[in-house]
């Protein structure tokens, strides 16, 4: 006789119904990784040039203020390499990930 299961359907020994959970396609991630990495480094270069107001006063010295090796970073910039690292961030997961599955394919 057959194995009966709860919901009345019926298998044999060793056939087994199993229904995977839906997945993302396996191009997506890297895609979005990249083109956060794209529109970041975009963002962050279109405002390389922007202008900043600031302000130094020293009172009591004679010296005036030079910034040698001192860069400012617009908020654009900051916002645009923040984007950048993050689509970076998902393409080293995503690279981890898919390096971690086909080592486990091999049984290794």
């Amino acid at each position: 006789m057959g194995e009966h299961n709860t919901s009345g359907e019926r298998n044999t020994s060793g056939e087994r119904n199993t229904t995977r959970p839906a997945r993302l396609p396996a191009a997506v991630l890297p895609v979005a990784g990249l083109v956060a990495v794209v529109v970041g480094c975009a963002v962050a270069w279109s405002n390389a040039n922007a202008s900043i107001g600031w302000f130094a006063y020293a009172p009591l010295s004679n010296q005036p203020f030079s910034a040698n090796g001192m860069a400012f970073v617009s908020q654009g910039t900051q916002i645009g390499l923040a984007v950048a690292v993050a689509g970076l961030l998902v393409l080293a997961f995503w690279a981890g990930y898919r390096i971690g599955r086909s080592s486990g394919k091999t049984g290794g």
